[in-house]
């Protein structure tokens, strides 16, 4: 079976109408139509330059720019309509202008091609994105600074090996996170740096030979230069493979507190509760308080791996320049994109209904030794090497353990079984309190250091 004749903008060559599986199988208006506002923005920019330059009169180029605009109107009031045999959001475009202005219509693609083309629409459509992205870490990282404000004295222990290690600060465990999301920050705003140049011009692999001047299209649509090469710019796709990189990254972050956020949730934990509008119950249990938006999260970082996987296998074995490959592209892109941003938002909204069972954390912390560096360190500071003071600690540790009693509720003299140099100051460093305070030193536990890295912290969020 074959398609309607169609008229294709490059069907010239061409003798018999494509079948109706082909025009399915490569069309891509069904997901590219996202990029129709970027499209519409770069076709503007390009038709006043070629009026500017004269190639094009100004009352065509006023007649162009006047029909995209009606068009981008029709498409923001959902009154477009996309046809599968028109291939992609760049084609049913200019055939709407066509049907809508005549053929001077057919006069915006001078000087470019499809391929340079889609190449300025998605970076323009990913600088935006990353934008929007950012703004949700920031406010993901403003709730953590708040809870952590809220916490920079609550005790807890702190873990390696998920065995209880030294108690830290609750304050201290969430500003880890947010340190996490501010790499984060940072590596997006690199990638954006690195994509904000125009590929517009460069045309289908060689440039163009009309007098166009790039500089001032790149000027209008707010790029910081143009591409040096067009081989490159026409079929490079690292920005969209380092945003997923970094997408990736962001989904591991979450993941790890998400990760932590289902443990801690966990009645035989207790550490935290999250509000009920933000979790779910069982078909069968009526007791049961699901922590799903986490497990969700979890659950959806390997999708985003996924995204960026496909991408790089989409690219590694391309000749020069653009190959129809590319075309799969955006669905991995766009939905690291739409799965990072929904993830984000999850945790903005989330982490505001968390409560903290600080007496808990607090039990927890004392009942696992926590405070065994602490002793270790006291020895040292009273004359013994560490690993001498070492096996000392290890042997009160056992100790205790017998008698099912915590360092802190040893006798003086119980200690003093393992050492001569214990004395009455010891029970300062066996409590937990006395043990996260010492650690007043930038990047430490003491509540005195995290409050002051909230304020740096608030600093460099912008």
């Amino acid at each position: 079976m074959v398609a309607n004749n169609t008229d294709k903008i490059w069907g010239g060559r061409f003798t018999a109408p494509t079948h109706k599986f082909v025009e399915q199988f490569t069309a891509s208006v069904s997901y590219d139509q996202r990029l129709a506002h970027y499209d519409i923005m770069g076709s503007i920019a390009h038709v006043r330059m070629l009026a500017d330059v004269d190639i094009l009169s100004t009352a065509d180029a006023a007649l162009i720019i006047s029909g995209l605009e009606q068009i981008a109107q029709d498409i923001d009031a959902g009154q477009f309509q996309w046809l599968t045999a028109l291939e992609d959001v760049h084609m049913n475009i200019e055939a709407a202008l066509v049907e809508r202005v005549g053929n001077v219509g057919k006069k915006l693609h001078t000087g470019r091609s499809r391929n340079d083309q889609i190449a300025t629409d998605i970076r323009l459509y990913l600088r935006d994105e990353i934008d929007l992205i950012c703004e949700n870490i920031n406010k993901v990282l403003n709730e953590l600074l708040i809870l952590a404000a809220d916490h920079a004295a609550t005790i807890m222990p702190g873990f390696t090996h998920l065995q209880a290690a030294q108690p830290v600060t609750f304050g201290h465990h969430l500003l880890a996170w947010a340190e996490m999301l501010l790499r984060d920050h940072g590596r997006l705003h690199d990638c954006r740096k690195r994509l904000n140049l125009l590929p517009l011009g460069s045309a289908a692999l060689a440039g163009t030979s009309y007098p166009i001047d790039r500089a001032q299209v790149a000027k209008a649509l707010g790029f910081d230069g143009i591409t040096q090469n067009s081989l490159d710019a026409v079929s490079d796709r690292d920005f969209a493979i380092e945003f997923s990189a970094a997408a990736s990254l962001i989904m591991m972050h979450l993941s790890r507190f998400s990760e932590e956020m289902v443990m801690w949730m966990s009645p035989a934990c207790g550490f935290i509760d999250l509000g009920d509008a933000w979790c779910t119950g069982s078909s069968i249990m009526p007791q049961k308080k699901n922590p799903d938006i986490p497990e969700l999260i979890r659950g959806k970082t390997g999708r985003v791996y996924g995204d960026l996987l496909a991408l790089l296998t989409v690219m590694k074995a391309q000749p020069l320049a653009y190959n129809r490959d590319n075309q799969e592209d955006k669905e991995c892109l766009f939905d690291a994109i739409d799965t990072v941003k929904l993830c984000l938002f999850a945790y903005a909204g989330l982490l505001p209904t968390m409560t903290v069972n600080k007496e808990r954390m607090y039990t927890a912390a004392a009942a696992g030794f926590a405070t065994a560096t602490d002793l270790a360190d006291y020895l040292v500071v009273n004359g013994l090497t560490f690993r001498d003071a070492h096996a000392v600690v290890g042997k009160t540790v056992q100790f205790a353990i017998q008698h099912n009693k915590d360092l802190a509720s040893l006798t003086l003299p119980e200690l003093q079984k393992f050492s001569a140099v214990i004395k009455q100051d010891v029970f300062s460093v066996l409590e937990l309190a006395g043990s996260v305070s010492a650690r007043d030193h930038v990047g430490g536990t003491a509540p005195k250091q995290v409050k002051a890295a909230i304020k740096r912290l608030k600093k460099q969020i912008k």
